[in-house]
């Protein structure tokens, strides 16, 4: 009888060898708790004594939650999935570690889960590192000035109410009324930027998000971009994680010096999913139902937007939450809290939407608490007093339907307003490049449209950009790269404008 057994390779010795110098031997207590009651996404598990909050537990049956309420007799556990295999009298036993989600450039172009679990068909997502959900704000000391801007291409919010990378811009209307297609565009707008795009949605239709990642894709930089889904139909640990997780995954790649835009649709849905869980796990219920701590947990999200400064890498991470109101009723809890939170606020009016103005934006009400200190110098020259204008000609149009023939400076005013106002329409999908926008404001600025019939100012908006780059490629190019619009850029901008307007009136 022959013996065929081969020496083992002094490499795999070595290796094993290794592995047992570096294993740790001894005795290892494990605290295992015991499942009491079970049910719509919450677990009441008792037994475990050492548990802190917000620790992740795991089950038996595989699946795992987060401890969210501490109480002596039970801890209320928060579960990501269907609880249908949880079983009374289930063993649980806690992790030592909080909720993590990957994170790196490995998640870019890819639609998934809160937890990083892919929902595109395109395979497992192995992010560079895991990183924990919730992580401390930037300290003050840590943080720059907010002045770079974030061209979203919607010309109503880039010449009145701008917005800065490293903003917090809630953007709150009723339902139906155009809150996402505003955050959307904005994503859009950042084809041409540099700037990374995480679009989280929160609660919403599952055919809704569809259409949204379509628009992104379709029209945006998918490559630059992260989507997160927690529909309607998930479970609430699963929306509660969403925002959090989206956050943590903008920190790494702001960690490194880069610029991240962050939108959550919406918070409010966000809020009802807190509220569910309070009301499950037996937290005492406050205004409106909602637990006091909801503006904590809300605060300590948005205030993980920040402009670093450049001892920190100089990365930012913008948010632009979106909240929904009832009726317009700005002063409920959680629009308050999320007003009271941000740094200003994009109001939409359903009025404006349903009379066919888009993006219904309520100029009286919105603000920018950053405003025209991160717009591009030849934005913020031409539209300096576009604001102002705007809202003389509202209050002129106003008293003007009691009657009576305005004078001529009034009815020039009334011209002028209703061309500004026939400006700030767009079509959604359809951002404007930083060149068209002062081009158009200079346009109406300067009276080259106080001749030409409304009707014919969307013709004059949709064929700007080709006009432009026909005859002023280089004002253009100035224009996109510096920001700037110097003087014999104005003048050469201004002629191109008055032919353009010239000829679209003598054609019609």
């Amino acid at each position: 009888m022959t013996d065929n057994t081969a020496p083992l390779p002094d490499a795999w010795l070595a290796e094993a060898g290794a592995k047992l110098d570096a294993a740790r031997l001894g005795a290892r207590v494990d605290m295992l708790g015991r499942v009491e009651e079970v049910g719509d996404g919450i677990a009441l598990v008792s037994g475990l004594p050492d548990v802190r909050l917000d620790e992740l537990l795991q089950f038996a049956s595989g699946q795992f939650g987060f401890a969210q309420v501490l109480e002596r007799a039970h801890i209320g556990c928060v579960l990501f999935d269907d609880a249908q295999s949880i079983q009374a009298g289930e063993a649980v036993r806690g992790t030592g570690d909080v909720v993590r989600v990957p994170a790196g450039p490995q998640l870019l172009g890819r639609v998934l889960d809160p937890l990083g679990r892919p929902l595109d068909g395109k395979g497992p997502v192995k992010g560079e590192c895991l990183m924990p959900i919730e992580r401390p704000a930037p300290r003050i000391v840590d943080r720059e000035l907010v002045t770079q801007p974030v061209q979203t291409g919607i010309l109503v919010v880039d010449t009145l109410f701008a917005l800065g990378r490293g903003q917090r811009e809630l953007i709150i209307g009723d339902r139906a009324s155009g809150k996402t297609a505003i955050a959307i565009d904005t994503i859009i707008s950042q084809r041409d930027s540099d700037m990374i795009c995480i679009y989280v949605a929160v609660g919403q239709k599952s055919s809704a998000v569809r259409r949204e990642i379509e628009a992104i894709q379709d029209r945006g930089a998918p490559e630059r971009s992260i989507v997160l889904v927690a529909p309607a139909a998930s479970a609430p640990g699963l929306q509660w994680i969403a925002p959090f997780a989206g956050m943590t995954m903008g920190e790494y790649f702001r960690d490194q010096g880069r610029h991240v835009l962050v939108v959550i649709d919406d918070l409010t849905k966000h809020a009802a999913s807190h509220r569910e869980i309070a009301l499950l796990t037996r937290q005492p219920p406050g205004r409106e139902a909602y637990p006091g701590d909801v503006f904590h947990v809300h605060a300590r999200l948005l205030e993980r937007a920040a402009k670093l400064n450049a001892a920190m890498g100089g990365g930012s991470l913008t948010a632009l939450p979106i909240a929904e109101t009832d009726a317009g009723n700005l002063s409920a809890y959680i629009p308050t809290n999320l007003i009271s939170i941000t740094d200003g606020q994009i109001v939409l009016s359903s009025k404006l939407f349903h009379e066919g103005h888009k993006p219904a934006v309520d100029a009286g009400v919105s603000v920018s608490r950053v405003g025209g200190k991160t717009q591009a110098p030849a934005l913020r020259e031409t539209a300096e007093t576009l604001r102002l204008d705007y809202a003389q000609f509202l209050e002129l149009e106003m008293f003007s339907r009691f009657g009576g023939v305005p004078e001529a400076r009034v009815g020039e005013q009334l011209r002028r307003g209703a061309r500004i106002r026939a400006i700030l329409r767009q079509p959604q999908h359809a951002p404007l490049r930083l060149a068209e926008e002062v081009a158009l404001v200079l346009a109406v600025q300067a009276g080259l449209l106080d001749g030409v019939e409304i009707s014919l100012v969307e013709p004059f908006r949709s064929g700007l950009r080709a006009v432009l780059e026909r005859e002023t490629p280089q004002v253009v190019r100035s224009l996109q790269r510096e920001g700037v619009l110097g003087a014999g850029g104005r003048d050469a901008l201004l002629a191109v404008l008055r032919a353009y307007a010239q000829t679209l009136a003598g054609g019609a």
